[in-house]
């Protein structure tokens, strides 16, 4: 088992805390927060070892799993990458791409393998439709929030969309050509809903939706393939896949069959996938833990995450033209 300690115990880190001493993966050896009052309170509560110093903590373990706020990313990155340790750090990857570019410097020098905790790449509903995605040209998605004035410290694109933006551009594969982006400012003092108009040089298009000022919350991506429409439903933990096929020559009496201009007939079959529940979390964290042990690729790379960084902030940038 590897020795594994937390940095940051607020909301997602507790969660953290708590799914790694369930993991059969790793021995959590404890923990380290800034708020001293609040580590002592999680501590006596929970059992969890509250270390002093963030080096104590590192010094004490194989893996770091960093939850902090993410203008401490590349800090904690950095002190943990140059003390040899492998480090899971949650999304977004750091505050800045350049940040983020240094730490993944950090670990090719160090020779420390790096995981970002974007945790819909662990949705069961994206799981099980994942390899029936191929070549999507149209892409639509929708994550919207109710109010929470926990993240409002950073830009929505930032909060919410960045999960939509890895998970595009982890079935996409070409480069980005260009992006049309807006923002609007409602509550915060950064953009709480934003829309991106993403165009890849293989002609595909992905139209993103972001809001954390919504009456309801929902994450719904839509796929448009030849063929071919897959939709993802990351609350819900659902998903549908329509496809179109050439039409038998006598359709049953239950068929469904459409006719186009030229005459041409298909035939529309809907499926269900079966979605096998999980924890995507403990998933993430313990598919990490595979990679160290069997020295294989991280499912989510450093790389990966920084793209999706880059990706985010050119959004961010068209708020301001």
């Amino acid at each position: 088992m590897l020795k594994v300690g937390v940095l940051g115990a607020g909301h997602l880190g507790k969660i953290h805390l708590r799914l790694l001493q369930q993991s059969d993966k790793y021995e959590l050896v404890g923990f380290y927060d800034e708020n001293q009052e609040n580590a002592e309170r999680i501590s006596k509560e929970f059992g969890y070892k509250n270390f002093s110093t963030i080096a104590k903590l590192i010094h004490a373990v194989d893996v770091i799993d960093i939850v902090t706020p993410t203008l401490s990313h590349y800090k904690c990155a950095k002190v943990a990458i140059k003390s040899g340790k492998h480090i899971f750090i949650e999304k977004p990857i750091a505050n800045t791409v350049d940040e983020a570019e240094e730490i993944i410097a950090l670990a090719n020098e160090y020779n420390v393998k790096g995981q970002v905790g974007h945790v819909e790449r662990f949705n069961p509903a994206f799981i099980a439709t994942k390899n029936m995605i191929e070549n999507p040209m149209f892409i639509e998605t929708h994550r919207l929030a109710e109010f929470n004035p926990r993240g409002t410290d950073v830009p929505v694109v930032l909060d919410l969309m960045i999960h939509d933006i890895d998970a595009i551009l982890s079935v996409v594969h070409s480069k980005v050509k260009d992006i049309h982006a807006s923002g609007v400012s409602v509550i915060s003092d950064t953009p709480d809903i934003a829309n991106a108009r993403i165009e890849f040089e293989n002609g595909c298009v992905a139209n993103l939706t972001a809001s954390r000022i919504s009456m309801k919350n929902m994450r719904k991506t839509r796929f448009f393939q030849k063929d071919a429409y897959i939709s993802v439903d990351f609350l819900e933990k659902k998903c549908e896949v329509v496809r179109m096929k050439d039409a038998p020559e006598i359709p049953g009496d239950f068929d469904m069959i459409l006719q186009n201009a030229e005459g041409v007939k298909k035939q529309i079959y809907f499926t269900n996938p079966d979605v096998e529940q999980n924890n995507a979390i403990l998933d993430e964290l313990d598919s990490f833990a595979n990679a160290i042990t069997t020295d294989t690729t991280p499912v989510v790379t450093l790389e990966q995450a920084t793209d999706a960084l880059r990706v985010a902030y050119q959004i961010i940038d068209c708020f301001d033209k």
